[in-house]
């Protein structure tokens, strides 16, 4: 083995053993898989879902819990859409799985206007479709590839189009109270999920339903993150942990917060002297 190719290695063991660190820990801080759980890997044929089932795979050798997997793909029926691919990827590396076909694409594609974002129902319709086959399969988690950058995009979007502070949790209950989702990738950054796909030489299978839009919101949300990551080297990682550090009293939100019952308390002053008196004492005893 030549020296550089000796050098890859090394940093392919590097990125992979921190991205396992960072897929355990969000599963055993948000307690995302448990004992018997059968978890829905949502395989999109992109770089983020590839990665989230080869990480569940390794862990799943090792986990201190039994779980299952199944690779779960739903073919939108895009016209180009090269249907072997995923079959045959998952084959070879003997994993169970099933293609759900629905032709979402055509439904999209009539309700909205060319030209406009179809992101928003493309998405419900594929929940939807993936809800209703995790509750006919006995399935317990559903796993999605969304990762630390896809959280700080979206809490950016909600602040500035939707005047909500608001993101993507790393584990929710579908409003209907029927499906648990989680987001293993949640500690994981989009840099290191790209090389590791490099790495792996995924068989990727680009989104052609909405084509690039580059004028998207979220797109220019990513332009933003990616200049501050550059710019300021740390930044992300400072804003993610302030999504994990929420002080509701020092925000505006009456529902989350009792300002209007907040009251003034009469003994405040008297333990304020007492501190100050005892402070004093210490002071002139040294």
């Amino acid at each position: 083995m030549s020296d550089s190719d000796k050098k890859s290695r090394t940093q392919f063991n590097k990125l992979q053993k921190r991205l396992r660190h960072g897929v355990g820990d969000a599963i055993a801080d948000y307690n995302m898989i448990e004992n018997g759980d059968k978890v829905m890997v949502c395989l999109s044929g992109g770089k983020d879902s590839y990665t989230l089932l080869d990480i569940l795979l390794n862990l799943q050798k090792t986990a201190p819990v039994e779980f299952e997997l199944i690779a779960v793909n739903l073919d939108q029926k895009q016209p180009g859409f090269p249907e072997h691919v995923l079959p045959e990827y998952l084959e070879s590396i003997g994993v169970p799985y099933h293609i759900i076909e629905r032709d979402t694409y055509s439904v999209v594609k009539r309700i909205i206007p060319e030209g406009s974002t179809t992101c928003g129902l493309c998405s419900r319709l594929r929940r939807g479709t993936l809800y209703g086959y995790a509750e006919a399969n006995g399935v317990t988690k559903i796993a999605l590839g969304h990762h630390r950058d896809d959280i700080l995009e979206t809490f950016f979007l909600n602040i500035f189009y939707g005047g909500k502070l608001k993101a993507m949790p790393p584990k929710l209950l579908s409003d209907d109270k029927k499906n648990i989702v989680i987001r293993p990738l949640a500690y994981c950054r989009e840099k290191d999920i790209e090389r590791f796909a490099a790495f792996k030489k995924f068989p990727i299978i680009p989104c052609n339903l909405c084509g690039s839009q580059e004028n998207l919101q979220r797109q220019a949300m990513k332009v933003m993150l990616k200049g501050w990551d550059k710019q300021f080297p740390g930044r992300l990682e400072t804003i993610f942990t302030s999504l994990q550090n929420v002080a509701p009293s020092q925000l505006a939100d009456t529902q989350l917060f009792d300002f209007a019952g907040l009251k003034r308390s009469e003994f405040a002053g008297a333990e304020e002297q007492i501190i100050s008196f005892n402070t004093g004492l210490d002071v002139l005893a040294q």
